[in-house]
């Protein structure tokens, strides 16, 4: 009697305790990505029950159940932490009185695997109405049952698949795809990205002769060609386009785009490529208009420099220039337009048409559009503090993120080691990673949690007693840099010498050496040497590597 009357107080101790109280379990940091080899940090938090001193009881992947002292525990991840995490508190003074269980929580860890997203066919360029399939590629996990996710998200159609297949391509596929996997509490990193673009603009044959007159018993050799060349074969025809084909279909295949002529006539050209095929237009007249951008950049960002050109090919025609745009500015009728600081207003669609000086009433057709794009945010990029490519093993270097993302990584690779991310050989505080101490080369670059890459940049660690003091980023041509010598300690020198590509450039007491202009001629390996005031031995730097940049690259 007493034992059961016992086991109901427990039983209503247990259900008032738990009706007065609420738990849960929280992740911190709550970032949307955790990568192996990153510290994390869970807890168990309980609202409601007074005074009450806790124990916590947790179910983790890795255990049914195990109890703490504390509300928390911090874990360094791996693949094996993944999974579901729970908790509850158990009264210290009564371990029979608990709450209930909190809700799960699902960790996800990001692996370091990177898929691949390929093109079938390998064509970066597609015409309107042309078959390709979009492919992600998991390597060595093929076991594993993925979900897959895509950018653009308009292709994360339930359920998510490794490929999608485009069969009748448009404008609006045009875009960067990159994908990435889920599965089993896992998830890997983006894929690299790769750019699709799809024309609305139907490609134009291209038809050469070596002669234009058959000689007396010879032939003539013609060459048919459509750019880009990627997957064409080509079809022959003579008298008009309704003609029989001049070579067997069977035979096309084996058309390198040359056939050699004897008989005189009128004779046409088409490519053809995919399953099924995709022809292109016949050839066109010979005053071919096309639009270029130098530089050759279909996306620049804001306040860069770019030229828009209207080239006519073919003959010594004087010729006047009409524009055709989408944007808000309109080029004059000269055959460039050059845009000296752009701006969203540049961005458009152009295309130009020619009108003889000498007869007005005869023009070329208007050339295919082309698109500028002007990005008016800022590209990613990586900076390093102190701005030199070599330290010491005992200096102290920064190395910042900047761009438009709120969650930055810093890897690296170095000479001797294997890829690795900050935490493993750092300190990450927001967007930058600090380094106490330099003990080998590696190749550092940022990465956001969108996906984009910043610049790559080489730093290296030294333990000689002298360094050379270069810039990291290539130095823009017609600006002044500074190459200095450092020495681990501040001895006294009579000479310094200054070497590009193992020739003496500068010799004297100066530890700097200064290029007011830079030249393109002044890019190349860089070293200095020191003699102390003792002339007792002579130091020499490692040699780096100074890059030079035109203004505009």
């Amino acid at each position: 009697m007493f034992q059961t009357r016992l086991i109901e107080l427990i039983q209503y101790f247990y259900l008032c305790l738990s009706g007065s109280t609420s738990v849960s379990v929280t992740l911190q940091p709550d970032w949307s990505q955790i990568f192996s080899g990153e510290k994390i940090t869970v807890r168990c938090e309980i609202l409601g029950g007074g005074d009450t001193e806790w124990d916590y009881e947790w179910k983790t992947p890795q255990s049914t159940s195990h109890q703490t002292h504390v509300n928390y525990w911090t874990l360094s991840v791996s693949e094996s932490s993944s999974g579901n995490y729970m908790c509850r508190g158990r009264n210290r003074r009564d371990s029979y009185s608990s709450t209930q269980w909190s809700k799960t929580i699902t960790l996800t860890v990001s692996v370091s695997i990177r898929p691949t997203v390929t093109l079938d066919p390998n064509w970066s360029l597609i015409y309107t109405g042309e078959t390709i399939t979009v492919r992600c590629w998991i390597q060595n996990h093929e076991r594993t049952q993925w979900m897959y996710e895509w950018r653009p998200t308009n292709l994360n159609t339930y359920p998510t698949q490794s490929e999608y297949r485009i069969d009748r391509a448009a404008e609006s596929h045009s875009g960067d795809y990159s994908c990435r996997g889920r599965g089993d509490y896992l998830l890997t990193e983006w894929s690299r990205v790769i750019k699709l673009t799809v024309s609305q603009t139907k490609p134009e044959a291209e038809l050469n002769a070596d002669i234009k007159v058959i000689p007396v018993g010879g032939s003539v050799t013609l060459n048919c060609s459509v750019n880009p060349s990627s997957g064409w074969k080509y079809y022959w025809y003579r008298g008009d386009e309704s003609s029989e084909l001049l070579i067997r279909h069977d035979d096309v295949f084996k058309s390198n785009g040359q056939i050699s002529v004897s008989q005189e006539g009128q004779y046409w050209c088409r490519g053809g490529r995919g399953e099924p095929v995709y022809y292109s237009q016949y050839i066109t007249d010979s005053n071919r208009v096309v639009v270029t951008l130098n530089p050759n950049w279909s996306e620049i960002y804001h306040g860069e420099m770019i030229t828009v050109r209207c080239e006519i090919q073919g003959g010594d025609t004087e010729w006047e220039y009409e524009w055709e745009t989408t944007s808000s500015i309109k080029p004059s009728n000269q055959n460039e337009f050059r845009i000296s600081s752009a701006s969203s207003s540049h961005s458009g669609n152009y295309r130009c048409k020619g009108r003889k000086k000498n007869a007005q009433h005869e023009t070329t057709e208007w050339s295919d559009f082309i698109k500028l794009t002007v990005n008016n945010s800022k590209s990613t990029s990586l900076t390093v503090s102190p701005d030199r490519v070599q330290h010491f093993t005992s200096d102290s270097v920064s190395l910042s993120c900047e761009g438009n993302s709120t969650e930055w990584r810093v890897r690296r690779f170095p000479e001797d080691s294997y890829l690795s991310l900050c935490s493993d050989w750092g300190t990450m505080t927001g967007s930058t990673c600090n380094i106490s101490g330099l003990n080998s080369s590696a190749v550092y670059w940022c990465e956001s949690g969108s996906g984009q890459f910043s610049n790559s940049v080489n730093i290296t660690g030294h333990n000689d007693d002298i360094i050379l003091v270069s810039p990291v980023l290539p130095v823009t041509e017609g600006t002044s840099v500074t190459l200095g010598c450092k020495l681990r300690r501040e001895n006294v020198v009579s000479n310094v010498f200054f070497y590009q590509n193992d020739k003496l450039i500068q010799n004297d007491t100066r530890v700097e050496l200064i290029i007011s202009a830079v030249l393109k001629s002044d890019q190349g390996f860089y070293r200095c040497e020191v003699q102390t005031d003792s002339l007792i031995r002579t130091l020499t730097s490692p040699q780096s590597w100074m890059a030079v940049k035109c203004e505009y690259d």
